[in-house]
């Protein structure tokens, strides 16, 4: 394997930021010193770059197998290294749906063939599983994900008898998608009862309400707490749930823990008007309270991760009457840039966005040497240019659905290299082929 060296990088890690030379040998990162000088088989002079740790996405749907019309492994990973994404995390719900160890097992036989990203996935639970799931090798899977509201196929996991005992008996952590059914039921009936078929996409977040995700958050949590189990709440959404989470308790002694999504962070129900299904997701955009809430949450400690809950689908889809148009959008490519958005805008620190997106998935799930910037860790490293405006445009979008809810953005800050386990596999606006990314593992 090659050897790296990246010359004056600043480097942002661990609440610091100070330049220094970082030496990659075997995939690893061999040193980091003020000046290393040795040969090497590349040299990248990172001078006025920032030099971060990859960021780990903890929840994304890359669609295959059975949806590959909407995205794939090999094209959603390219994507995301694009994007400063070294790892993820995907999630069951493909077609068929993850409920079997060996369903599980063909997956990682596809990543191992086509991602360039390092890669996880999550073993999926239903009403009627969970001898499967209890199989799981939890130091090679990152964790259990059950639906607590609308899914694909068979992964609704409704049934009060089958949550205790998941609950009870999983033997990792369990990630949640967190709405109450009933609620939503409710809420649809009410205004298909007003309005017939012609729902308008503005009403998605009254639908899809935030009782609903408060309801379903607050019993998922009372669970976990009567079985002591491992849990994460998936993709919270409104500022009232923001408050069921502790940031009392270092990270590593949680047992309760958050995700934000990029989504979440960026829009609000007024954008409903100008990007209609484009920026419907399940859980809903909400108002610009919860938008502000979720980031409060996020900044002081009770929401403990950043991720992106990419899920594309085709133009198609999207285009059709609300009620048709299904939930979900593309981030990878654009959740890293949006974030250091936010950070020229002044509302998060460069140190706080590695912390969410890169540390604390590491910590929260165990990870084995990654996300961070230290000797004799997997070298997983993004440098960014932090004043270098780009467009998002159709010429440069690397989904396979081919469209961003950021079109016509400008970001002003660019990944120009991206390296994954070592390898360098993105450049100057190029992917490099050649190299996969790696399975990751757990210290459980």
């Amino acid at each position: 394997m090659s050897t790296i060296l990246i010359k004056a990088a600043t480097i942002v890690n661990e609440n610091k930021q100070y330049v220094a030379d970082v030496l990659i040998k075997d995939g690893l990162i061999d040193k980091i010193d003020s000046q290393i000088n040795v040969q090497a088989d590349e040299i990248i002079n990172a001078e006025g770059l920032h030099l971060l740790p990859g960021c780990i996405d903890d929840q994304v749907h890359f669609r295959e197998p059975g949806l590959t019309y909407k995205a794939d492994i090999f094209s959603e990973s390219r994507a995301a290294v694009a994007g400063g994404i070294t790892s993820f995390m995907e999630m069951p719900n493909t077609v068929p749906n993850t409920l079997t160890q060996e369903l599980l097992e063909d997956k990682y036989q596809i990543a191992s063939r086509n991602s360039l990203a390092n890669y996880s996935f999550f073993m999926g639970a239903s009403n009627n599983n969970l001898d499967e799931v209890l199989h799981t090798d939890v130091n090679k899977v990152c964790g259990i994900k059950v639906f607590m509201g609308s899914s694909t196929g068979n992964m609704l996991v409704d049934d009060p008898h089958t949550l205790e005992k998941l609950f009870a008996q999983a033997p990792t952590l369990i990630a949640t998608h967190c709405e109450d059914e009933a609620t939503i039921k409710s809420n649809l009936a009410h205004y298909k009862q007003l309005l017939g078929e012609n729902i308008p996409v503005r009403l998605h977040p009254k639908i899809r309400s935030a009782e609903a995700c408060y309801l379903s958050s607050s019993m998922a949590i009372e669970l976990a707490k009567k079985h002591n189990t491992r849990l994460h709440i998936l993709h919270i959404s409104t500022e009232r749930e923001t408050h069921l989470f502790d940031n009392t308790i270092p990270l590593k002694d949680k047992r309760i823990t958050a995700e934000a999504c990029i989504h979440h962070l960026w829009f609000t129900d007024a954008d409903y008007e100008t990007k209609g299904n484009y920026i419907k997701w399940n859980p809903a955009v909400k108002t610009e309270a919860d938008r502000d809430g979720i980031l409060k949450a996020v900044l002081d400690g009770r929401i403990d991760v950043i991720a992106t809950d990419h899920a594309p689908h085709t133009i198609e889809e999207k285009e059709q009457a609300y009620l048709q148009a299904p939930s979900g959008g593309p981030l990878v490519q654009h959740a890293l840039p949006a974030m250091l958005e936010l950070y020229h805008h002044g509302k998060i620190s460069l140190e706080k966005i590695v912390e969410k997106m890169a540390h604390n998935v590491a910590i929260l799930f165990q990870i084995d040497k990654r996300g961070y910037i230290r000797e004799g860790y997997w070298a997983d490293i993004v440098l960014v240019n932090l004043n270098k405006p780009w467009n998002v445009n159709k010429n440069n979008i690397l989904y396979k659905c081919n469209w961003s809810p950021f079109e016509g953005n400008t970001f002003r800050s660019q990944v120009t290299h991206t390296i994954v386990s070592g390898n360098l596999a993105y450049e100057g606006g190029k992917l490099i082929e050649g190299k996969n990314g790696e399975r990751l593992s757990f210290n459980r």
